[in-house]
């Protein structure tokens, strides 16, 4: 074989599994369609990952576990996955778009991508005033209006991270409160930068070069407005990518993978961790031990198939 356990995906959760996995001194490779970091990388204050009494950037405590992970021999490459099949003697193909990988088992990391609207304007001024990352974006709005569509944790703390360059924000809410923790929801309503749009969606964003405003909708009254604005960040939540798993493994209707407590699917020797998963809670420190908890049991899941195949 030429791996024990290959992890797909570079976030909290397949960092963790390597780091657990290199403990554990399994041959591990983690292929990561992009730097690794995930999600995670693209947030600019993480305040609740605990041992930080301060705050901690996503970026940072990314390179950090990446690091650690890199220390306990974990192996990276960046490649793009495209499909899984299984082979005799208990072999899994990783497929993707340059090579083939033959491993033992396989920990499914992939995480997910930011949701769209799906209204007119959105594709068409995607990167040229739509944006789907803060932190990577933000600073291109210095002094304009800025609008945030969304309302739980990731909406909120992007707002707030906003107010440092644009002279206004206005967050765009379907319901009448927010989703965010409370703390989050007392700094931004009481944020002097801040005006909140509450039971409005948003059914189009316009504006010819650049973006202009958007334009919302009352979901109680019916009535329709128009916000100005020159950046519109949607931060709506999280697709899961697991479209290249369809037929392959047990999904729940969303796309989410679904596992049991020890992050089993419904394949033998592959296990899915972090926000790929069906799941309540997508927080960092979450996926940091589902991670740990997939690395543990492939390791159990490897010896046992070494002892019983190769005699060992």
């Amino acid at each position: 074989m030429n791996y024990d356990l290959i992890i797909i995906g570079g976030g909290a959760a397949g960092l963790t599994a390597g780091i657990y996995a290199g403990r554990a001194r399994m041959k591990t490779l983690l292929m990561e369609k992009m730097a690794p970091g995930g999600q995670a990388a693209s947030t600019d204050i993480i305040e609740n990952y605990p041992g930080f009494p301060g705050v901690i950037s996503g970026p940072e405590l990314m390179e950090r576990m990446a690091k650690q992970a890199e220390r306990f021999g974990l192996e990276t490459v960046i490649d793009k996955v495209e499909g899984l099949k299984l082979k005799v003697e208990r072999e899994i193909v990783v497929i993707t778009q340059g090579a083939e990988y033959k491993t033992l088992s396989v920990i499914i990391a992939v995480g997910g991508e930011p949701r769209s609207l799906g209204v007119p304007g959105e594709e068409e001024l995607r990167g040229r005033g739509v944006s789907y990352c803060a932190t990577c974006d933000g600073p291109l709005f210095r002094d304009k209006e800025i609008i945030v569509v969304g309302g739980g944790n990731t909406a909120v703390q992007e707002a707030l991270f906003l107010t440092e360059f644009g002279k206004k924000v206005t967050l765009i809410h379907r319901r009448d409160r927010l989703r965010a923790t409370k703390v989050l929801q007392e700094r931004v309503l009481s944020h002097a930068k801040v005006d909140v749009a509450w039971n409005s969606v948003v059914t189009g964003i316009r504006g010819k070069e650049r973006v202009e405003g958007v334009r919302v909708k009352d979901v109680q009254s019916g009535e329709e407005r128009e916000i100005p604005g020159r950046g519109v960040f949607i931060l709506t939540g999280i697709k899961p990518s697991t479209d290249f798993l369809r037929g392959f493994l047990d999904r729940d209707e969303a796309g989410y993978i679904i596992t049991d407590e020890n992050m089993k699917t419904s394949r033998e020797g592959i296990y899915a961790c972090g926000d790929c998963r069906q799941k309540r809670v997508r927080q960092i420190v979450v996926a940091c031990g589902e991670g740990a908890t997939a690395a543990i049991e492939a390791q159990h899941y490897i010896d046992k198939v070494k002892g019983n195949v190769y005699g060992g």
